[in-house]
């Protein structure tokens, strides 16, 4: 092999290995005192909140360099599986389980209201939805007795979380088996008051509200009813298109219906071409037509608005946002670890 044959052959090889490289990787910002986080909420690049186990939650108001860790008095015990944060200051919190309670704080944690509290046997909220600081919707498990025995539970805030209202939405438990808490995003807000809710169980299933009517129809059904499996979460890049993911958490390595496109007025489903890599438990709109998802097993993205996905170097998490005002992506999950997205 003649020299200038070596050297173009070495540029080959180089150019091969730094194209592999190349694209966007996950880097730990810290450990939290938290054991487990699945509620995040990224206000700018710099300011992010998260909650979890053990009644915690906490912020950064410097893009994760440092941060500031707080318990909420008398939760303990409390999983905050959510939290919706609007400034440096003020956020709002959701615990599952009975009771179910909602904590609201305008002084960066020093001080928490609580703006929620229900001690029905069986009442279980999943996550939260904002359309803006003031407006903003909850969703529950579906009560097994009283006036609204198998009806989803929702609230409704129009003062930023400040109070809560029980809202009639009229959808009746027998269109699926589940609703999951696993990262407090299988509720979406859609513009003009509307919503989108993902399930799962024996039938995944999207349910949406549209200005005067409550519409929903299913995306896959299971031939063995399985209440680990269904859809997780849902994001979207605008009222006509969105992405959601699940799959089953059981069997975490398993692409089977663990990723679908809605897209149209109707939100029909669409093909995925390359799922991700197993079960997902968040996804999230980043721009264009970029959607990431993350679960136990990994992280994976979407350059062609789902369509297609492959891995993200870096673990998987919970969890993951991108900022309301900026671009930064922020993670957070198991054993308290929070990382954000960066190009290498």
């Amino acid at each position: 092999m003649s020299r200038m044959m070596l050297i173009t052959a070495c540029l080959a090889l180089v150019t091969a290995a730094a194209t592999a490289q190349s694209g966007p990787v996950i880097r730990p910002l810290t450990t939290s005192p938290i054991t487990s986080i699945r509620g995040l909420s990224v206000v700018t690049d710099d300011i992010a909140w998260v909650s979890g186990t053990g009644g915690k939650a906490g912020r950064t108001l410097d893009g994760g360099k440092t941060w500031q860790w707080m318990s909420i008095p008398g939760c303990d015990t409390c999983d905050f599986r959510d939290v919706e944060a609007f400034s440096g200051d003020v956020a709002v919190v959701m615990a599952i389980a009975t009771p179910a309670r909602i904590y609201r704080t305008e002084d960066g944690g020093k001080h928490w209201q609580q703006t929620f509290y229900d001690n029905t046997p069986g009442m279980f909220l999943d996550g939260m939805a904002f359309w803006d600081a003031d407006n903003g919707i909850a969703v529950g498990d579906p009560l097994k007795d009283g006036p609204r025995e198998d009806f989803v539970v929702f609230l409704r805030t129009r003062d930023g979380g400040r109070s809560w209202e029980s809202m009639d939405e009229g959808l009746r438990a027998k269109y699926f088996d589940a609703i999951f808490a696993a990262s407090g995003t299988s509720i979406a807000t859609l513009p003009d008051s509307n919503w989108v809710l993902v399930t799962g169980g024996s039938e995944s299933r999207l349910n949406y509200k549209t200005p005067g009517s409550l519409s929903g129809h299913p995306i896959e059904r299971h031939i063995e009813p399985k209440g680990s499996a269904g859809l997780f979460s849902v994001a979207f890049r605008n009222a006509e298109a969105g992405v959601t993911v699940g799959g089953d958490y059981m069997r975490p390595t398993e692409t089977k219906f663990n990723c679908h496109r809605l897209t149209g007025k109707y939100l029909e489903k669409e093909a995925v071409q390359t799922p991700p890599r197993g079960y997902r438990s968040c996804v999230a709109y980043l721009d264009a037509d970029r959607y990431i998802c993350t679960g136990p097993t990994g992280t994976d993205i979407s350059t062609d608005g789902g369509i297609t996905w492959k891995a993200v170097k870096g673990e998987g998490y919970h969890v993951v946002q991108r900022a309301k005002t900026g671009s930064r992506v922020y993670f957070a999950g198991s054993k308290g670890r929070i990382a954000v997205l960066t190009d290498k």
